[in-house]
């Protein structure tokens, strides 16, 4: 909604906010109403038809391609105003004439017309022709069978490590790689498009996530940084594994025994790290933001929400698909479950974390979500629970008393603490192996989750998973269900059921 007092002399000046509304999600002008004071002044009676014609004559001579306002009068407390509504456009990017497309594309930011740069305009024009940007012919790269092979067995091995049953996934072939248009086909011959470049890590396209922590709430001064380069497997891997590294980790206490517990859900964490990486817009080309402050987690993605996306439809489950091969090759790789569920799930799992409700900014030229810290002391109907508190050494080797995990032989990590980081206060208690905290988790529930088990162990999905399965062919636990309703219950406890 833009206000206008009266139609200014220089039609520019609000044909421009046309052309942004038409590359936006549409919106509306609105003659007669002061814009800093909202005062309702109106148009003369005598005026008023005129001015209609002119406004309306304007815009459909000015912008490019043709766009046809909804012009209406209303009655405002006694004085006439007049509304030019203006419908999300789909023959993008829209233009003035007199400017060229270059000069003359607008877009809004934060309720403001702004010119629209390059990037912008590309993602007009992507949206314009009903493509997806990595669907599109990567130029200068070319592909050979080998490739083609590597990036199949690439993506079928990662979709077996995140599959509960890796027998039941099928490898992806060279068909498959059509179908979702990570290759093309051009003049008999195979082209990769921008998602093989993506899925490849192929710096053709460019795909890195910035990594850093900082001082207070600001960038003003930073502990740590990095900057992750790679497949997406990899940029979410190491993007993770470092948000994990520098959020505190503290410990609930049942009795004797203790469950590690992250201040931010690992799961959420993940999701919104995926989300980043296959919804991002690679047409510009900056990069993903993942900035660890003292009071919260903020993800930055960068790129304008997709047309016909909004945050509030986002919050509500509706799915815009950006990237259409990437999504289809997270979706079998497992990182994507139901289109529209991922930012649901961290919503619910920030809140039964007892957080407060993520924060959703922008969506004009990025969109930034904000997960707050709780940096205070809580306590647990569960028993004692310790202060969040770091305990192992950083990356780069200094001690900021962050947790650490190493693995075991067996990929089974092994709790380790820093000896530099020990809390003088900290209740002394037995810590039992990973197996038993998942026992007694089993013993005192009717059955678990993985998803209650990473919450038990502080670890990561996969971990989960092996700690699990090995519990099931101990003949310790068994295996309820499938896919994302498995759960998993005492062995003797499934048996009194079943009699």
């Amino acid at each position: 909604m833009e206000y206008k007092l009266t139609p200014p002399s220089r039609s520019i000046n609000y044909t421009k906010t046309a052309v942004a509304f038409a590359n936006g999600q549409g919106g509306c002008l609105v003659f007669g109403v002061e814009d800093q004071t909202l005062r309702v002044v109106g148009i003369a009676e005598d005026k008023v038809f005129t001015v209609m014609d002119s406004i309306s004559d304007a815009i459909v001579n000015s912008c490019e391609p043709l766009i046809i306002p909804d012009i209406t009068m209303h009655d405002v407390n006694g004085k006439t105003v007049i509304v030019a509504e203006i419908a999300p456009g789909l023959q993008r990017p829209y233009h003035i004439k007199s400017l060229g497309q270059e000069q003359g594309t607008f877009v809004r930011v934060a309720g403001t017309t702004r010119q629209a740069d390059q990037p912008t305009i590309r993602e007009l024009a992507i949206e314009g022709s009903n493509r997806s940007f990595d669907q599109v012919q990567c130029l200068g790269l070319s592909v050979t069978e080998k490739d083609i092979e590597a990036l199949c067995a690439s993506l079928t091995k990662t979709a077996k490590n995140n599959a509960e049953d890796p027998a039941k996934v099928k490898t992806v072939t060279e068909k498959q790689l059509l179908q979702w248009g990570v290759l093309a086909e051009q003049d008999g011959q195979l082209v990769p498009t921008n998602a093989y470049a993506i899925l490849t890590g192929n710096t053709a396209v460019r795909s890195v996530v910035q990594c850093g922590v900082f001082k207070g709430t600001t960038k003003a001064v930073f502990v740590d940084r990095r900057e992750f380069t790679g497949t997406p497997q990899e940029l979410i891997e190491e993007s993770y594994q470092y948000v994990l590294r520098n959020i505190h980790m503290g410990a609930r206490f049942k009795g004797v025994y203790r469950q590690d517990v992250y201040e931010i859900p690992p799961d959420a964490i993940r999701e919104l790290i995926v989300n980043a990486i296959v919804h991002r817009s690679y047409i510009d080309h900056s990069s993903i933001q993942i900035a660890i402050y003292d009071d919260r987690l903020e993800i930055t993605s960068p790129g304008r929400l997709p047309l016909g996306q909004t945050i509030e439809r986002m919050k509500q489950g509706y799915s815009k698909i950006r990237n259409e091969a990437l999504a289809s090759a997270f979706e079998y790789m497992g990182y994507i479950e139901h289109w529209g569920s991922g930012i649901l799930r961290v919503l619910q799992e920030v809140r039964d974390a007892g957080l407060p409700e993520p924060e959703f900014l922008g969506g004009d030229t990025d969109l930034r979500i904000n997960i707050y810290r709780n940096g205070s002391e809580t306590g647990s109907d569960d028993g004692i629970v310790t202060g969040l508190r770091r305990d192992s050494l950083s990356d780069d080797g200094i001690v900021t008393g962050l947790r650490r995990d190493s693995l075991s032989d067996d990929g089974i990590a092994e709790e380790t603490t820093s000896k530099t980081s020990a809390a003088p206060n900290a209740a002394i208690a037995v810590v039992p192996s990973q197996k038993e905290r998942i026992l007694d988790a089993l013993r005192k529930n009717a059955s678990i989750s993985i998803s209650d088990a990473i919450r038990i162990l502080g670890v990561q999905e996969r971990q989960a998973q092996r700690i699990l399965k090995s519990l099931v062919e101990e003949g310790s636990a068994v295996k309820i269900g499938a896919a994302r309703a498995t759960r998993y219950a005492e062995a003797k406890k499934r048996t009194e059921l079943h009699e």
